[in-house]
């Protein structure tokens, strides 16, 4: 029962890093997708 203690504490420290990770994954992805359709609206030329 005390090595379950530790595993979650573990599991949320990954959570938690995982989620900062995610978020700038995502903001980074996100601007490389605005930029994509700046320039495909700008190429078009609407």
């Amino acid at each position: 029962m005390e090595k379950q203690a530790p595993v979650k504490v573990n599991q949320k420290r990954w959570l938690k890093n995982m989620g900062f990770g995610a978020i700038i994954f995502f903001s980074i992805k996100g601007l490389i997708w605005v930029g994509v359709f700046f320039g495909l609206f700008k190429f078009v030329g609407c």
